[in-house]
């Protein structure tokens, strides 16, 4: 297969992009409508007992395990059946996800509902970003990230905000109810009727960079098949090569972030006198700063490269961690909820785009699952992480110093082991010219 009849580029591909984006959205909201109204009412709707920390992060636990697992499935099934299928079937798991929130008699159905949304997640937002990538040029790949992001992110901000609304109107349970269903049905159709599958684009990616290899070759990791095992592939994203093992430890931590705002966030502030809408919009400005960033920061990384947006996001990020028990107030709260937001956006888009420009097309999205296999199992470790902090001290900002303090780690770890991987910016050597590239594996 040639890339005749195939043209990749945002431009050129501008009405599937744009249905890409709607998905990441529609996926946004299916995990931001769990964000606000289910832990801030964990409670008082749901049964759970006041001070369980670890139960009540276990949801977050059961989500990050799954959707990490799914990560790594979709990876491949999308090699094999097509990335269209993967996210139909993705939608079609998230069906049962609002009427069992709708109905729940205890937390136990919530983490069960969680299960499902993490197959969900795993399905859909891992083929969003592999589609995207599938039809854009090289050199759009930090703004190709940038819009993926931004959407999904933006999505849950909003789901956020308007579950919080909803739940004020007609009750937690009938007002997630109907906002579920109304997501999972709209993504349904769409995905039905307007979306196509790029995997046709990947195969002719791969045959033109056969036929005609690009002016800036990439740093792919040598040694390698054309068409690696699975196996293959897991060792060289988790420690073969040294520059995947920093994106893949640093894609962990960084959840870590994301399961405080979920879990412990809304808790936090209802100890402190916050409304539920009021927690809507300080958790909202995070997801709103993180993701329209990213418009900037994706497209900044196709400029000035991966490395450094990537370590400088996870210390401002960190920081912002901090700043939340440093302080108090609303207008406190959702400006270090706005710093953890753009630090998030320096690192979140171009870690993703950092893994594809170092791996080959024919075995991207298996490289990618896996990136997204180790970054959503931060999830779970991170929930449980921060569940013991806080469950041993009794008190919620123990929690906040935990991921703090990881992040600062793990971003020293990158910038100690990775290296910069914009093929422009740091393109491969030809074996004429000095031999193969150095630092391209453990």
């Amino acid at each position: 297969m040639t890339a005749r009849g195939f043209p990749r580029g945002i431009r050129e591909n501008r009405v599937q992009v744009a249905h890409q984006l709607i998905q990441v959205m529609l996926v946004g909201f299916a995990i931001g409508m769990t964000r606000t109204v289910v832990p801030a009412l964990a409670e008082s709707e749901f049964g759970l007992e006041r001070g369980s920390f670890l139960l009540l992060t276990s949801f977050v636990v059961a989500f990050g395990a799954v959707k990490a697992v799914m990560n790594f499935v979709a990876g491949r099934w999308s090699e094999r059946i097509g990335r269209k299928r993967v996210l139909a079937f993705g939608w079609v798991v998230a069906l049962p996800i609002p009427v069992m929130i709708w109905y729940a008699p205890d937390w136990n159905w919530i983490i069960a509902a969680t299960v499902l949304l993490g197959v969900n997640q795993g399905l859909c937002w891992s083929m969003t970003q592999t589609a995207k990538l599938d039809i854009t040029k090289a050199e759009e790949r930090g703004l190709t990230m940038g819009l993926n992001e931004f959407s999904g992110y933006v999505g849950v901000a909003i789901a956020g905000i308007l579950t919080a609304y909803a739940a004020e109107w007609l009750g937690a349970r009938v007002g997630l109810l109907v906002f579920g269903m109304a997501v999972v049905l709209l993504a349904l159709l769409l995905t039905t009727v307007w979306v196509k599958d790029t995997l046709p684009w990947a195969k002719a990616e791969t045959a033109a960079h056969k036929a005609a290899p690009p002016k800036n070759p990439p740093r792919y990791p040598q040694g390698v098949s054309e068409h690696p095992t699975t196996r293959e592939v897991f060792a060289l994203m988790s420690w073969r090569d040294r520059r995947l093992l920093a994106i893949s430890q640093a894609g962990l931590v960084e959840k870590f972030v994301d399961a405080l705002v979920w879990a412990v966030f809304p808790v936090f502030l209802v100890t402190r006198g916050a409304t539920l809408t009021g927690i809507g919009w300080i958790v909202g400005t995070y997801g709103f700063v993180w993701g329209g960033s990213q418009l900037v920061t994706g497209r900044l990384s196709d400029h000035v490269g991966r490395h450094l947006p990537n370590v400088m996001g996870m210390w401002i990020c960190g920081a912002g961690v901090a700043m939340m028990v440093l302080g108090t107030g609303a207008l406190w709260w959702s400006v270090a909820a706005g710093v953890a937001g753009f630090g998030m956006a320096l690192l979140y888009p171009n870690l993703s785009a950092a893994v594809a420009d170092i791996t080959p097309p024919a075995w991207r999205g298996s490289a990618i699952g896996i990136y997204r296999f180790w970054r959503d199992l931060g999830y779970a470790i991170g929930a449980l992480g921060l569940g013991l902090a806080a469950g041993l001290s009794g008190a919620a900002e123990t929690a906040f110093w935990f991921v703090a303090i990881s992040m600062f780690v793990s971003g020293g770890v990158l910038f100690w082991l990775g290296e910069e991987t914009h093929p422009r910016l740091n393109p491969a050597k030809p074996p004429e010219a000095g031999g193969v590239a150095t630092r391209h594996g453990c």
